[in-house]
């Protein structure tokens, strides 16, 4: 039951919340001298991955028919059986009990943004996933407040507003891709197992993967020159081929390999997209920290 537990919490999704660091690590606050900014966002990382967790078990229990009836959804803990209902709604309604306090005592901004981001994801898994586009936007919206937490958790000094335009559309991307991967592997079926994908076809996803891909890569130009923190030889535009890369890569993989239905698990899975997000971290860190 506890490997059914841990499973239905899906602990690969936890890389989603890495967003948090963004703030410490552009911020300029990596320093082997003060650790205290650095521990702060581990912490709110932490409580972040707790807190989708129960979002996460709250809404296998919701969609628990529907899961039941999908070709690859059944499998999951509480639609096999194998995680009974009443353990799943006792450890999601524990998390919630013990980690919206927590965030609160991190910080006051903190804990409000952590019970928005609750709210909002309860009202996405009850009705809002029903409706098309709002379903991604309200996706896009968890990861920017996954950078705002990170954002209230230590004291900012010079941190760049583009980066929560760059968040807000790396994420829609990442979101019209997935939809676009589940319409493609679906198909004909695809609005009885996921009702909201009645509301999409494949030229309208392709569009707006278009608009919000070349928006991503422009949002992020104009940061790497603009943002106010940043080294006055302009250093930073070299890391714009590592973004593009990743983009372009994601793009190849839904479209080309037609994968994507779950962008984390591709993170974990594709070595020349991890090969890319490394180079990407290792040139910011350079930049930031040595060539300052």
């Amino acid at each position: 039951m506890m490997s059914a537990l841990l499973k239905a919490m899906r602990p690969r999704q936890w890389t989603k919340n890495i967003f948090v660091f963004a703030a410490v690590v552009f911020d300029r606050q990596l320093s082997l001298h003060n650790f205290d900014p650095l521990l702060r966002s581990f912490g709110a990382f932490l409580i972040f991955c707790l807190l989708s967790s129960s979002v996460y078990l709250i809404n296998d229990l919701i969609d628990l028919e529907a899961d039941r009836a999908h070709p690859t959804k059944r499998n999951r803990p509480i639609a096999s059986g194998k995680l009974p209902v009443s353990v799943a709604l006792m450890t999601a309604g524990g998390i919630i009990v013990i980690i919206i306090p927590l965030a609160f005592l991190l910080s006051k901004d903190f804990g409000v943004i952590t019970l928005v981001y609750f709210l909002i994801n309860l009202a996405y898994s009850g009705w809002l996933k029903h409706i098309p586009l709002i379903d991604v936007m309200i996706i896009a919206a968890g990861f920017v407040l996954r950078v705002a937490g990170g954002v209230t958790v230590i004291e900012v000094q010079r941190f760049s507003p583009w980066l929560y335009v760059v968040t807000t559309l790396l994420a829609l991307y990442l979101g019209f891709g997935k939809r676009r991967a589940e319409l493609t592997l679906l198909e004909e079926n695809a609005n009885s197992h996921r009702r909201v994908l009645d509301g999409y076809n494949l030229p309208l996803l392709d569009q707006l993967i278009t608009i919000v891909s070349s928006s991503t890569i422009l949002a992020y130009s104009l940061y790497t020159f603009s943002a106010p923190n940043l080294p006055d030889n302009h250093t930073m535009m070299l890391t714009i081929p590592f973004v593009m890369y990743g983009i372009f890569r994601y793009l190849y993989l839904i479209q080309i390999k037609q994968e994507g239905g779950a962008p984390e698990e591709m993170l974990l899975s594709d070595r020349p997209l991890q090969v890319d997000l490394l180079l990407y971290g290792l040139a910011v860190l350079l930049i930031f920290y040595y060539l300052k």
